[in-house]
């Protein structure tokens, strides 16, 4: 069974949406399986190993047990959430040990502004998997949504506009999550 983590942060619930779409994608392919984990604000000065939903917190043995990763974060200023940062901080012991090179990797956002930065989000958070030897994985224009789509997506990966945080995710943006799943679980299995 192939084990595809993904890791996220989420501050107003899209980010979790489009995960659990993408965990979709992932499920559906055969001999593979989703791991959801998530990350706590750097501001919260916890112990606790899960948040109020019971998805539990990424951990560094997290990245050791995958054979796949998946990140997403919101988009503040064009880059990643800071919880984001903090955590890829934090593996240069799985850097120095190759834990994740020559696994499959990819990102996805969503920002509240039309033109939040969505790409240069997903291009450095994209940084730190090449650092790692992670073989990147986007949406690729073979995907008839991402022709289609006037909401989000990309072929860095699946974004989203959320607006006002009433706006759900499209038919397209769901698509292209549900397949960006199944792409990157394809690859792992074939590696």
């Amino acid at each position: 069974m192939k084990k595809i983590l993904i890791i996220y942060y989420s501050k107003n619930g899209a980010i979790q949406k489009m995960s659990e779409k993408i965990s979709r994608g992932i499920n559906a392919v055969e001999n593979a399986e989703a791991v959801i984990r998530t990350l706590p604000d750097i501001k919260d000065n916890t112990a606790a190993i899960a948040n109020e939903d019971n998805i539990l917190y990424a951990t560094n043995e997290d990245l050791a047990n995958c054979d796949g990763l998946i990140l997403g974060s919101p988009t503040y200023f064009g880059n990643m959430a800071a919880p984001m940062k903090f955590f890829l901080d934090g593996t240069s012991a799985e850097w120095f040990n190759n834990t994740l090179s020559g696994k499959p990797a990819g990102v996805f956002t969503s920002s509240s502004s039309m033109h939040g930065g969505q790409e240069t989000t997903l291009i450095t958070m994209l940084i730190p998997l090449l650092h790692h030897g992670m073989i990147i994985s986007g949406i690729p224009y073979s995907e008839k949504e991402l022709h289609d789509t006037r909401t989000g997506g990309s072929p860095y990966g699946p974004t989203h506009f959320s607006g006002d945080k009433e706006n759900s995710l499209s038919n397209h943006e769901i698509k292209l999550c549900t397949s960006f799943g199944s792409r990157v679980a394809n690859i792992a299995k074939k590696l």
